[in-house]
């Protein structure tokens, strides 16, 4: 009889549910729950880098999403679902207390930011990394080693730091901490008790400063120097990590009754979208897989070797953090398809005003043509950008929108738009912007190649690798690489659906679950060779203003 995994990706803005045929791999459902507090803008900042996510959008979203997929199949179907896989962003922490209850859940902190998740592209800890990096420099272990040699502000410790010196509420009440990948199966499984939470390889090796080197997280003096509120906490928090093909329990009897499944129902360890993305898509070693959203995560993994070999400038190399039994590397851009939504709201400012306060149409024609301009303003962007030469006329940018990821974390760093002139027109900068974010995307593949790691091909996936042929050519020029496109829309969700069903014992390990679930290419961008001249020469100039711009940033920082 044919078993069947729901794997569920907790994006930025919604969560997504997939039912899918362990057998085969076929997609039999799929929901969307965009998360309803996130949508109106609660508790979040922009102009300060503050994002913070509710609780509540994640629980709601659980239970929206789960039921709509399995009021889409028959009985037999969900009387034979065995395994429920988690991906989520991150590093996306909250504060808890002993029974794992995130604060923003407890009397008196329901509309506190500070006791929710701190999403991951919240910047808020720039200042804290920065005291991490300083450390890290100045102590007997370079606690930073695995994680690219630099710790950024995106991350872990950095958030936890930030959040307890600006909120002694939350600093007195937190017992510990834990991340949302970690949370979702500990909240499906019933937990009660924070210590007995298990705590996922990906996002403590990645994110943590956790290693098998040092017996774990680093030592308590090391956070003291940091900061004395800190004694004591790392007592609170792990010291064992699992790979996402381990379970973490069983449906308990209050979510099976609110979902409708069994309570024999196993739900696997979690990890972050971007490295169940890559088991989505079967990824082989030195493959470079790309996750492109408002962010990019690039992920490769490599055969474990007896003397590892630090990559530097990356988010971090951790054992089993992708594939159990092999190193994960991560990499990644921290505004990509963000970069695109920036230019559509400037954009679309003048289109909402002028049209919303005319006196020439009635309202309801007024909603619909701003519903129309705005649905179409990228794509005829993309259509009229497409058209202009290489580098335009000059005009040339740089993606630092949210800072710098990879190579090299950098979050004081600002994005850049240089070369305008009389004659630029919004197609030209738009096609800046295109161009930048594609050689942002090179300079990670550049950094891999240099410190000695191979690519021998790139893997795309998501909206953006799917609906936009105008960017996905050009990133092909720009890396002088074909690039396969993944057909599955859902290719992280998937990949969680293939950890859930590993974790039931539906297969011996990841590797078989993958050749027998992951998803196909649709379609390969080969490079133009008329075009990497070209393109190459605009990236040189990329190349210098970016090291112009960065050092004229950190003087002013």
């Amino acid at each position: 009889m044919e078993k069947y995994a729901i794997g569920m990706d907790f994006g930025s803005d919604s969560v997504r549910a997939l039912l899918v045929n362990t057998v085969t791999g076929e997609e039999l459902a799929t929901a969307v729950h965009y998360y309803e507090r996130w949508k109106e803008g609660k508790f979040c900042d922009p102009s300060k880098n503050q994002f913070r996510q509710h609780p509540l959008d994640y629980i709601e979203g659980i239970e929206n999403t789960i039921k709509e997929v399995i009021a889409e199949v028959d009985k037999n179907v969900v009387d034979n679902i065995v395994g429920i896989g988690i991906d989520t962003t991150g590093s996306t922490p909250v504060a808890v207390d002993k029974t794992g209850t995130p604060l923003a859940l407890l009397n008196g902190f329901e509309e506190n930011p500070n006791a929710m998740f701190v999403l991951w592209k919240d910047h808020t800890g720039i200042k804290e990394a920065d005291e991490i990096n300083e450390l890290c420099k100045k102590w007997d272990i370079d606690y930073s080693q695995f994680e690219g040699g630099i710790y950024s502000s995106e991350w872990f410790w950095s958030k936890i730091l930030h959040v307890s010196r600006e909120d002694k509420s939350v600093l007195e009440k937190a017992y510990s901490w834990v991340e949302h990948c970690d949370w979702v199966p500990f909240l499906l499984t019933g937990g009660t008790d924070v210590s007995q939470m298990k705590r996922s390889r990906c996002a403590a090796g990645h994110k943590a400063l956790w290693h098998e080197s040092y017996g774990g997280l680093p030592a308590n003096e090391f956070f003291v120097a940091l900061d004395p509120i800190l004694d004591g906490l790392k007592d609170r928090l792990f010291t064992e990590t699992f790979t996402s093909d381990v379970s973490a329990g069983t449906l308990s009897d209050e979510w099976a009754n609110i979902l409708g499944l069994s309570t024999k129902v196993v739900v696997a360890v979690g990890a972050f979208d971007a490295h169940m993305g890559a088991v989505g898509v079967n990824i082989e070693p030195y493959f470079l897989t790309k996750i492109m959203g408002t962010s990019t995560c690039d992920i490769l993994v490599a055969p474990k070797n007896k003397e590892e070999h630090l990559v530097k400038g990356i988010c971090g190399q951790v054992d089993g953090s992708v594939i159990p039994e092999m190193l994960g590397l991560e990499a990644g851009q921290s505004a990509f398809g963000d970069i695109y939504a920036w230019y559509n709201r400037l954009l679309a400012w003048p289109i909402k005003e002028l049209i919303g306060n005319s006196t020439l149409i009635d309202e309801k024609t007024k909603e619909k043509l701003i519903e129309e301009s705005l649905g179409n303003l990228i794509p005829k962007l993309s259509e009229a950008a497409e058209k202009e030469p290489i580098g335009a006329s000059g005009e040339l940018a740089l993606d630092w929108m949210n800072g710098r990821r990879t190579p090299d974390a950098n979050q004081n760093l600002k994005g850049v738009i240089a070369g305008i002139n009389l004659g630029s027109t919004s197609p030209k900068v738009f096609r800046a912007l295109v161009e930048a974010s594609c050689f942002g995307a090179k300079k990670i593949a550049d950094r891999f190649i240099s410190e000695g790691i191979p690519i021998k091909g790139v893997i795309a996936l998501g909206g953006i690798a799917k609906k936009s042929p105008f960017i996905m050519q050009m990133m092909s020029d720009i890396l002088n690489m074909p690039i396969k496109v993944v057909k599955s829309e859902q290719a992280c969700a998937l990949g969680a659906a293939i950890f859930g069903a590993v974790a039931s014992n539906i297969y011996k390990d990841t590797f078989e679950a993958m050749n027998a679930m992951g998803s196909p290419f649709e379609m390969v961008y080969e490079p133009n060779q008329e075009n990497v001249p070209a393109y190459q020469k605009v990236y040189q100039n990329y190349s210098e203003l970016a090291i112009t711009m960065e050092e004229h940033i950190m003087k002013t920082v």
